[in-house]
């Protein structure tokens, strides 16, 4: 299932000047301008069986842009903008979906059409804006030394940053849910699109900008 993802970006890139006030000042130290947005489709973007990979989320940014093309989710189309994303892999909104409707569904696709039936645009807009730190290119270095801050999103909210170092390395993220279990930080997907001015982290559940 591909989708016209350049056509898409394309338009969203268009739409950025509601966001620009978000961009930081500029940075002594040179860096790429590869956006999150090409990293995510370079495969393709295609509903699969790899549950360890970012299909969902794409699909979902992809969606409220195409529904709201002035959405600030378009930022990850414009990779002069500095930004970090923390996103949750398939096997998250996996986890997400059960727990909404009691229901282990294991196809991808089916996950993102009942998460897009029950939450709708303007949910998942504001959820996936929960996701982005505007501004701030945080490497994992810069994550692991951030232990006790409170990062602000996109979405207006701000997520606490929990790091344990023994017996082994760990990051949590504190989200606005405190009834369900906070996402930790894939290790083995740190920096994605590493060297550039957008990077992201894997987390293996869905930050929660609400107490569901």
């Amino acid at each position: 299932m591909k989708r016209r993802v350049p056509a898409i970006l394309a338009a969203s890139a268009l739409a950025l000047g509601a966001v620009q006030a978000m961009a930081p000042a500029a940075s002594a130290q040179a860096a790429g301008e590869d956006s999150l947005a090409a990293l995510l489709t370079s495969d393709g973007n295609q509903f699969d069986k790899n549950k360890s990979d970012f299909d969902i989320v794409t699909e979902a940014a992809l969606a409220v842009v195409a529904a709201k093309p002035d959405s600030p989710v378009a930022l990850i189309a414009d990779g002069s903008q500095r930004l970090t994303v923390f996103a949750p892999t398939d096997q998250a909104f996996r986890l997400l979906a059960k727990d909404l409707t009691g229901k282990t569904i294991k196809s991808e696709k089916k996950v993102f059409e009942a998460l897009v039936d029950l939450a709708g645009v303007d949910t998942i807009e504001t959820v996936l804006l929960y996701h982005v730190v505007p501004g701030k290119t945080l490497t994992s270095n810069k994550v692991l030394k951030a232990n006790g801050a409170k990062l602000m999103t996109a979405a207006g909210e701000t997520v606490k940053v929990k790091v344990r170092t023994k017996p082994s390395v760990s990051i949590t993220l504190k989200d606005k849910d405190r009834n369900d279990q906070d996402p930790k930080v894939v290790l083995k997907a740190l920096d994605l699109n590493k060297g550039n001015k957008q990077v992201a982290h894997g987390i293996d559940r869905v930050l929660r900008p609400i107490d569901l």
